[in-house]
């Protein structure tokens, strides 16, 4: 593939209508991704058509409408609406004399420039030497991948073998950086799972937002940050597809001392590449483990119902199961047609930049999160000042007194630290005959 660098480049978005239920819209989504990725879209392309041109994608004709038309328009690019096969894009290349980039390329090479920390840089890179190495191919330059000319001993057919010889080099190059590059990632997704395991410990619940890029999920979590006193631990907002790749864990209290964890994790786009979902399971491991699931949808998109099963059908491929989901329409605002704040069962109206539906949010997790929380005495030795510690610092204390035997603290506990404390439990009990 050509090296072309993508800023404000204008590009030719074409895809192929086989008659997918799906295909205008994700037709719509390319073109934001062309834009996302700093490129602007300068015309769409469509051929309907029954089947695939193994060696070209689209159809003979259309191959060469879209090379005149780039021409015309002086696009040095076309990004096509699928996953092409390596020959299909050189193919494509050498018939357009432009260069030419799949659906998967794209978004990989908009996730390149949203990586920030090094664990999404090396997510991104593996999966990029995943999406490169079937690509691999012998350069133009015979001299460049075979060792020699056709001068050198044996002929052409030597040659042959020596060009294959040394592609097999550059593929086993490109498998010995994503080893070295998986090994870097194993060590800090042990680093990660040490201090979940500690909050694990902690007995906090975990709550993570889920869904489609851009729905508002890191608007949704600022709200909350900004509802309990933690703007200083906002995250950043922008209005653009993929504008953070890092999974951003806040501890928030609620009014009643009860503390949980909110996860705003990266969020999610149709036909989202394989090689970014396997390179990803790592970061979406919050969700994995949360106790409760808030999957974000942006009310206001007329797709949003194609958004919600790509966002189902993403966290099915990551693993995550049987772990509740709160759904939550946002951007009601703006539609007219909609009240808000709202709550129906496991389903709320909102807008995350109302404070009042922020509030309806933080009532409607005190709710799901502790309702296997209940009342609790217990009887804690003076020896165990650090139980009474953790008890006050990360419960609701609804009262504590000194007595001969030691602290009695009556709390409300979840099942985990009721399990923790049972013999504190018991004593209290014992002491109450």
């Amino acid at each position: 593939m050509q090296d072309t660098t993508i800023q404000t480049i204008p590009t030719i978005i074409a895809g192929l209508d086989r008659q997918q239920a799906d295909f205008d819209y994700t037709m719509t989504e390319l073109g934001e991704l062309v834009t996302a990725a700093g490129m602007t879209v300068s015309s769409k392309v469509t051929q309907r058509a029954d089947h695939i041109d193994a060696a070209t994608y689209f159809g003979k004709g259309k191959v060469e409408e879209m090379a005149a038309q780039a021409r015309g328009e002086d696009v040095p690019i076309i990004v096509v609406n699928d996953d092409l096969t390596p020959s299909q894009t050189r193919n494509l290349e050498k018939i357009t004399k432009l260069s030419v980039m799949d659906r998967t390329e794209l978004i990989l090479r908009i996730f390149s420039s949203r990586a920030r920390t090094r664990e999404a840089k090396l997510q991104v890179a593996i999966a990029r030497e995943e999406y490169a190495l079937p690509r691999v191919h012998p350069s133009a330059n015979p001299l460049d991948q075979q060792g020699g000319g056709r001068g050198a001993s044996g002929g052409a057919t030597a040659n042959r073998g020596a060009g294959e010889t040394q592609l097999e080099l550059d593929k086993r190059v490109i498998r010995k950086r994503i080893t070295h590059m998986r090994n870097e990632l194993k060590e800090i997704m042990r680093a990660q799972d040490t201090r979940r395991d500690r909050r694990i410990h902690q007995a906090l619940p975990s709550v993570a937002l889920v869904g489609y890029t851009n729905a508002g999920k890191s608007t949704t979590m600022n709200g909350m940050l900004q509802q309990y006193g933690l703007t200083d631990k906002q995250v950043m907002v922008k209005n653009q597809l993929f504008a953070t790749l890092d999974t951003s864990v806040r501890k928030l209290q609620l009014p009643n001392h009860r503390h949980f964890l909110l996860s705003d994790t990266v969020g999610f786009v149709s036909h989202l590449p394989h090689h970014l979902v396997e390179s990803f399971k790592a970061t979406l491991a919050e969700a994995r483990d949360a106790d409760l699931l808030i999957q974000v949808v942006d009310f206001a998109d007329p797709h949003y119902r194609e958004m919600m099963a790509t966002t189902e059908e993403t966290l099915n491929a990551i693993g995550v199961k049987d772990i509740p989901m709160l759904t939550v329409y946002n951007k009601a605002d703006l539609r007219s047609d909609t009240h808000y704040p709202d709550r129906e069962g496991m389903t709320l109206t909102l807008s995350a930049t109302d404070p009042n539906s922020i509030r309806l949010l933080g009532q409607t997790l005190n709710e799901l999160l502790y309702k296997d929380y209940v009342t609790t005495d217990l009887l804690v030795p003076f020896t165990k000042g650090d139980v009474v510690n953790y008890l006050r610092d990360n419960t609701e204390v609804k009262s504590e007194h000194y007595t001969d035997d030691g602290t009695a603290v009556t709390a409300v506990l979840g099942p985990i630290d009721r399990g923790r404390f049972a013999e504190y439990v018991q004593a209290a009990v014992a002491a109450a005959k």
